[in-house]
């Protein structure tokens, strides 16, 4: 049980407690002292000796605290973050303690707020669905038993008690936008609309159920435009604008492993339709289209390093080239390779239009462009460094080894394949 000592968990505590008398259920109530108030060691205090009181009188409870150590960092915010930090420590002291279920003690007021304070924000039915009756993370089941109960109803209950419970201060601070929302708002729309906090909550339930419809839509939609390449883009625009949209989020939100910002989906929807190959950059990472497929990549915007341009090679390894935002691995092979010799004195450069590559013994040379274009390597696998020996072009990212650099039998010989956004720390550094 999360116990702040305020009304509504001292009301759920208390209640709990009783359900729990003459079984052999074992309640903890855990307690999070975030340091954020003056009052928070009295805070403390006050759980801890209402406990003691509640098991001197035969209830099966037992009290445990945790202090956060960590601190806001400047320009976060201090509802979010008191929000994390809170949620952590108790599925930490759930753990410890062998608890499987915790019980939070929001009502149908905090639900009605939330959904409000989430269509303020624009939210679509993920955040309109607000709370959650019940739902497991990180092998914790969090249960809100008293999500459609009215705050009337447990005013009543802590009346009929006689409970004692804490006023936390910072609940009059309007810089916060739930209490701008509780002490400005709520009274004036409960008094022109009296059944709006039933009514809202309401809303969140169907947002739910909207929610979960959606997403089960997205899967069945994912499953015939996504292959193991990326989503194709000609299946996904075969899809109805709200389906497309829909289908989209879901499978960014799976790509990026948690939020999408709205401008990136909102650009997507747009500029897919008719791009052929392009990139779009969101919060370090990078989508990129290519050949009618949308794909992730690692990296995205990289700081500026000056780029090298020479390298020598005396043995296999990697080497690695963070102007270029990647390295060169250089591998041993017996036969199809460059002669080891010809690395010992390597040139990196770029592209300036003209260069012709060889793209197997017996073929014509062609230039760069028509390779790419015959190898379907798309833009992004092209930006690496051409590598020079002396006048002649041996290796091309994407295409690999000039046909005119193959070595003879018998010569010592590597293989080179450039590795884009490869992690620093390498074998072997360029010189």
């Amino acid at each position: 049980m999360a116990y702040s000592g305020g009304r509504d968990s001292t009301a759920l505590l208390h209640a709990t407690l009783a359900a729990a008398r003459d079984t052999d259920v074992r309640v903890v109530a855990l307690h999070v002292h975030h340091g954020l108030s003056a009052h928070a060691d009295d805070w403390l205090a006050h759980c801890e000796s209402q406990c003691a009181r509640w098991r001197r009188r035969g209830a099966p409870v037992e009290f445990v605290a945790h202090r956060v150590d960590s601190q806001p960092m400047p320009g976060d915010s201090i509802e979010a973050w008191a929000r994390t930090a809170r949620y952590a420590a108790l599925r930490a002291m759930a753990h410890a303690h062998g608890a499987a279920i915790v019980l939070l003690a929001h009502h149908q007021r905090d639900q009605a707020e939330t959904w409000l304070l989430q269509a303020l924000r624009g939210a679509g039915t993920a955040g309109l669905a607000a709370m959650p009756d019940g739902i497991e993370r990180d092998g914790i089941v969090w249960q809100r038993p008293w999500l459609r109960r009215a705050r009337a109803e447990i005013e009543a209950y802590v009346r009929r008690h006689r409970l004692r419970y804490i006023d936390d201060d910072s609940n009059a601070d309007l810089r916060y936008a739930r209490n701008r929302l509780r002490r400005e708002v709520w009274p004036v729309l409960s008094a022109a609309f009296p059944q709006a906090e039933a009514t809202l909550a309401t809303s969140a339930r169907w947002a739910q159920e909207a929610d979960a419809a959606l997403g089960e839509l997205a899967a069945l939609d994912l499953q015939q435009i996504v292959g193991p390449q990326g989503l194709r883009v000609r299946d996904w625009l075969a899809l109805s604008p709200a389906r497309r949209s829909n289908a989209l989020r879901t499978w960014l939100q799976t790509e990026l492993a948690g939020p999408v910002a709205a401008s990136l989906s909102e650009r997507l929807m747009v500029e897919l339709v008719t791009a052929r190959a392009a990139r779009w950059l969101s919060a370090g990472s990078e989508f990129r289209l290519y050949r009618g497929v949308l794909r992730q990549t690692r990296g995205g915007a990289k700081l500026e390093v000056p780029r090298e341009t020479q390298l020598h090679v005396v043995a296999a390894g990697v080497y690695a080239l963070p102007g270029w935002g990647g390295a060169l691995r250089v591998t041993a092979t017996k036969a199809g390779g460059v002669p080891m010799a010809w690395l010992a004195r390597l040139e990196l450069r770029e592209r300036v239009g003209g260069e012709r590559f060889q793209a197997g013994i017996g073929r014509p040379p062609r230039s760069l462009k028509k390779q790419f274009q015959a190898g379907a390597i798309p833009a992004w696998e092209r930006d690496g460094p051409l590598v020079y020996s002396g006048r002649q072009l041996l290796f091309v990212p994407g295409l690999g080894l000039d046909a005119r650099v193959i070595g003879l039998p018998g010569q010592p010989q590597a293989q080179l394949r450039w590795q884009p956004d490869a992690p620093l720390g390498m074998v072997r550094r360029s010189s």
